[in-house]
């Protein structure tokens, strides 16, 4: 799904909103979370995941065209953790290729005990 496919179907369960309006939305969403990642903040979406920075150090590379070593820098770069209950959700999806799993009846959700 691209970014104007989220606002579309937004748009679609919220007829009383105007696209324009969800658009900004998901925009100061989208916003605030990059701004929050690069000041080295940790976002927890419950049900969903958690997007953190990590780390990755220096290291010396190879040119896969020519060969040639090269010096790769340290660099910060963003990582996500699914979570459990979306995680769940994916695999009640029939485990069918490209996302394209039967849905569970009428919202109904499978929750395993513990």
């Amino acid at each position: 799904m691209t970014k104007s496919g989220l606002i579309e179907a937004i748009t679609g369960h919220m007829a009383h909103l105007p696209g324009k309006d969800v658009e900004v939305v998901v925009n100061t969403i989208f916003d605030t979370m990059t701004a929050a990642l690069s000041s080295g903040e940790r976002i927890e979406i419950r049900g969903f995941g958690s997007f953190s920075v990590r780390h990755r150090r220096a290291r010396t590379g190879r040119n896969p065209k020519t060969g040639v070593a090269i010096d790769v820098p340290p660099k910060r770069v963003p990582f996500f953790t699914v979570g459990h209950e979306l995680r769940e959700r994916v695999n009640e999806g029939g485990g069918k290729p490209g996302g394209q799993g039967a849905a569970s009846p009428a919202g109904v959700t499978k929750h395993s005990a513990g």
